[in-house]
């Protein structure tokens, strides 16, 4: 099967995903892209999707290692490359891929058996989120997600306002009855 490159974005987010046979006569064509990609200002990171793929040249490698790094460098994190083909994995550790890319096995991702996590836990005294009551909890998320931007903070001001006052007046509350207690 010919080889080809498609290659998109969503929200500074970039995909590549390789088909076939992929050779050194499509790195003119992907060497491009992906100097308009981490040159965009938008960029934030890049996927390698390599799932429909049945080989890739070491010219093709090699331009996937030099954009790994060119990534690591601008953004301080490695591109995700996703395969689930044995042969390539095999081509891709001799190469030392490990160190330049998270690499994804969707295969092995899909079959992890992960057991739900418990709700109402209380975390041990100490760690961030160990907090007096869920309306505590419900405060500090909202106020974390105020911070992430304007209209977050705009959408939630009103909420986290009102929790806040009923937390003071359940505080109040708290107060006058343990000073009745000591009386």
């Amino acid at each position: 099967m010919q080889g080809s490159i498609c290659a998109g974005d969503f929200q500074g987010t970039h995909v590549l995903r390789f088909h076939g046979d992929v050779r050194f006569n499509q790195c003119a064509s992907l060497d491009a892209y992906c100097d308009r990609m981490v040159q965009d200002p938008a960029f934030r990171a890049v996927v390698i999707d390599l799932q429909t793929t049945e080989n890739l040249d070491s010219t093709t490698l090699g331009c996937l290692a030099r954009l790994s790094i060119r990534v690591k460098k601008l953004n301080r994190r490695v591109p995700t490359l996703i395969c689930d083909s044995d042969n390539l994995k095999r081509v891709l550790s001799s190469m030392g891929f490990q160190d330049v890319f998270m690499i994804v096995d969707l295969e092995a991702y899909a079959a992890l058996s992960l057991p739900a996590l418990p709700e109402g836990i209380e975390l041990p005294a100490g760690t961030d989120f160990a907090m007096e009551s869920t309306r505590a909890r419900v405060i500090a998320a909202h106020k974390e997600l105020m911070t992430m931007n304007e209209l977050n903070a705009e959408t939630f001001k009103d909420l986290v306002a009102a929790l806040e006052q009923e937390e003071c007046e359940q505080q109040a509350v708290e107060r006058a009855d343990v000073s009745q207690v000591k009386v």
